[in-house]
């Protein structure tokens, strides 16, 4: 079944009770974080990695900036990543992202990820079928491995309706201060949605294992989806250190 039919929030919230609930969530990050890195007289914690992948124009930057906003930013690292170098694909696919990977005690963000092989890179045509269709276990494996390592791996995929999307292209396109966020592989990547969503849901059917889900967010309304991702990061720390009997 497609998890991609425009998932809508549980419920309706007000932009006051969400801008409420976010700040609230981002305090209990705050406190986690200083957990996670030893600064609260507690021993260094688990690394953590959050993974945000999505439609164009779904929040991703908005929902990056919230979850960033409150933590020091000398223990986390954000890193956007866009095609592949010439040098970087001489090497195997993931290791470009290998060195953006945090340490015990530390914090990265990844604003696009190793999941380009088999969305982007599949639907262009940038990688064989042989390539792509390898890579959702050679995923799969190199996330377990991080995960067995210690770490924790949050994944988010920040989903948008058609509809929507189209009101932000356009609200894009008609801001001078945004026209920048708009490019011509967007819309061309607009008209080839059904394509994606096969993509798409192929990825989060091979790629969810119970030590690293995704979580489908709905995105239609960005101030549930920035207070929503906050909180799923919370509770995959707060549901971590209870197994590491550390203080939450």
């Amino acid at each position: 079944m497609s998890r991609l039919v425009n998932p809508a929030p549980p419920y309706e919230i007000s932009k006051k009770k969400a801008v409420a609930r976010l700040a609230e969530a981002q305090q209990r990050l705050l406190r986690l974080r200083l957990t996670l890195g030893g600064q609260l007289n507690t021993p260094i914690g688990p690394p953590l990695t959050c993974v945000f992948e999505g439609w164009d124009a779904s929040g991703k930057g908005g929902a990056i900036k919230r979850l960033v906003t409150p933590l020091d930013p000398r223990f986390v690292r954000v890193s956007q990543f866009a095609a592949p170098t010439y040098d970087e694909k001489r090497h195997h696919f993931l290791w470009r992202f290998w060195p953006k990977l945090p340490g015990w005690g530390g914090m990265a963000v990844f604003d696009r990820s190793w999941y380009g092989r088999v969305l982007v890179e599949r639907v262009e045509g940038f990688a064989t079928k042989e390539r792509w269709s390898r890579a959702y276990n050679e995923i799969v494996e190199f996330e377990r491995t991080l995960v067995a390592e210690g770490m924790i791996i949050v994944k988010f995929w920040m989903h948008v309706s058609p509809e929507e999307q189209l009101r932000r292209f356009e609200e894009r396109s008609n801001d001078p201060l945004k026209q920048w966020k708009l490019t011509d592989e967007d819309w061309r990547n607009r008209q080839k949605r059904e394509t994606y969503e096969i993509a798409i849901n192929e990825m989060l059917e091979r790629t969810d294992p119970t030590w690293a889900p995704w979580h489908v967010i709905a995105g239609d309304d960005k101030h549930y989806a920035r207070f929503a991702v906050v909180e799923k990061v919370c509770e995959a720390i707060e549901a971590r250190l209870k197994t590491e009997d550390l203080p939450d």
